[in-house]
Formats: structure tokens, sequence, C-alpha cells
């Protein structure tokens, strides 16, 4: 490609949240393109940028159709994490765009938050420690609040990437451990030292339960008034994917009723969690602001990944990835 055609590419970023975009524009340099930025994009604005661009890279912006099929020449949209439901992606496939994310990071890092919030709620570790700095030294919940995985029965919904690291990781604690996933042969689960069953099964026996499912339409709301009527008594819920997974009012009567004994969770519904939300006043519910996948080195993964898949199709190459079903030539 010459030059002068490498002049007429442009590639977009279309929000961040880290310090600088330095190292996408040292990968897009040898290019030649321009590189179009907005901090938050949204609105017109948003559509301006991305109108006449060659590749976008988005965050958080919502990509909704009228975004979208704004979009004149748009080869690829790629996007910084693992899932993609800020895009909408039956509208990319109708202009036949593909629609590229980086599913190979932040894994342990997930994983290993998942285990935090685990032993978070298991071992009340936000109670005592407010406990301790109000000046109490002393257990402040009751003695049945306090679990040991070794005799629970843990619940994975979804076994994927980081589902599968979860488990690795439980097998150390000793705790039955149950998985649903329709996707996956059974021996797979069996192969990984798990229990295969039915979403069912999961909700009725589970001790624990703990989501890595992505976002879609079949997702979305699963865990609501009816299917926490269907688990034991005292479950704890741990979610680390997506907060459109769980009805947060449910979420709320069932904490109030006891139904579920505690929740912790990195996500919610909608994010940031509005400041008025019941859940930000229960003494069990443990909250991080969506940071499990945070760690330098996957951020910088995430951003290498991301902006090399750009590039690629900027040179006209296929890119990997693709979740929206869109063909390559």
């Amino acid at each position: 490609m010459s030059e002068k055609m490498n002049d007429t590419l442009k590639a977009v970023i279309t929000d961040y949240a880290f310090d600088n975009i330095e190292l996408e524009r040292e990968a897009l340099a040898p290019l030649g393109c321009r590189l179009e930025v907005l901090k938050a994009g949204k609105g017109q604005a948003l559509i301006d940028l991305v109108k006449d661009a060659d590749a976008v890279i988005t965050q958080f912006a919502h990509l909704t159709d009228e975004v979208i099929n704004a979009m004149q020449k748009c080869r690829v949209i790629v996007r910084y994490g693992i899932g993609v439901d800020n895009v909408d992606l039956k509208a990319a496939a109708a202009k036949n765009i593909p629609v590229c994310n980086v599913p190979d990071y932040c894994i342990d890092e997930v994983a290993d938050h998942t285990l935090a919030l685990i032993l978070a709620a298991t071992r009340q570790l936000g109670p005592c420690d407010n406990a301790i700095k109000a000046g109490q030294w002393k257990l402040p919940v009751a003695l049945t609040a306090l679990h040991a995985l070794k005799y629970m029965t843990v619940g994975l919904v979804a076994f994927g990437r980081i589902g599968r690291e979860v488990a690795a990781r439980l097998k150390a604690f000793k705790c039955k451990i149950l998985v649903f996933d329709p996707a996956l042969p059974e021996s797979v689960i069996k192969d990984a030292g798990c229990v295969p069953a039915t979403l069912d099964d999961v909700f009725a026996q589970s001790d624990l339960i703990t989501l890595h499912c992505p976002s879609v339409e079949k997702t979305r709301g699963m865990i609501n008034a009816v299917s926490l009527a269907q688990m034991k008594k005292g479950v704890i819920l741990v979610n680390t994917s997506r907060g459109t997974l769980i009805d947060t009012g449910a979420l709320v009567a069932a904490l109030q009723s006891g139904q579920v004994a505690a929740a912790a969770i990195d996500v919610a519904d909608p994010e940031p969690i509005n400041a008025d939300s019941p859940l930000l006043k229960m003494d069990n519910v443990v909250m991080t602001p969506h940071v499990a996948s945070a760690t330098p080195q996957a951020v910088r993964k995430l951003r290498i990944d991301a902006v090399g898949i750009a590039a690629l199709a900027l040179r006209g190459e296929s890119v990997p990835n693709i979740v929206n079903g869109v063909r390559q030539a």
C-alpha cells in the first residue's frame, strides 16, 4: 500500500479509561493513518467521529444501530475487552463490519478476583474489617455466616477460559464443583475434575453460585425472582461477568429476605451503580468497581492486541476473534 493511500486511512478510538493512548499511536504510526480520539464518545460527537473511520476501537461507548449505520467505510470494530454488549452486533453484521474482541486477556486476573470475592463472602471479611475499625474486636456476624469451602458445593455458570481457571483454583479448597455450560461436551467438564450439571441443578444444589457467562439475549436477567427462588435458602451469589445478568431489584429482595445470604459482585446494572442503590447499605454485600480485570500487564496486553487487530484491518488483512458472524473474503 502506498504512503498516499495510507494518508487516506482513519482509525478512531471512541473512548478510553487509560492515562493516554500513546501506545496506540505508536502502533499505528507505521501505517501513516490518522488517529482521532474521544475521551468519552457519545451523541453526535460519536457519530461524527466514526462516520468516515476505517477502523473503530471502543471501550465503553455505546455503538448503537444509529452509530453503526452512520459508518460509511468501516472495516472493523474492535472492543477493548472480552464482552461486546456495548456494540450492536446485528447492526454491524448487516453492514458486513466484523466486530472483534480480545478474548484471552485478564483470565488470571478475573479468576483471582473471583476467588477473592468468594473468600470475602464466605469468611465475612467486610463485616469483620468494619467491626475492628469501629473498635469492636469480636465476630460481628452469627457463627453460621462463616463457611469453609471444603464443605460447600460451588456452581459455575459457564466454563470458558475464566470459568476453568476459577475451577482450577477452587479445587485446592476441596469443594464440590458443579458446572453448567451447554456449549461444551460433558467430558471437558469431567476432565477438569468438575461435575456436569443442568442450570436447574446448579441453582438447586449449590451453596455458592458464580457467574462467568457473557451478557447476551439468553443470559440477561437470568438471575431473577424465579431463578432465585429455585436456589437454596442462604445461597451466596458471586458475579464478575456483567451486571445485566442479574435483576438488581430481585437480588435486593432476596438479600433482604435471607434467600440470598450474601452477594459479592464486581459489576452492576447500571454502571456506575446508582448512588441510592440499597446494595450500598447492605452488610452482606461486597462490591468492587468493575476492576477484576485490572493489572498493568493485562491492560497492556489488551491495548496491544486491540490496536493490532485494527492495524490488520487497515492493512487489508484478515482479523481474528470475530464475534458477530461476519465472514472474511
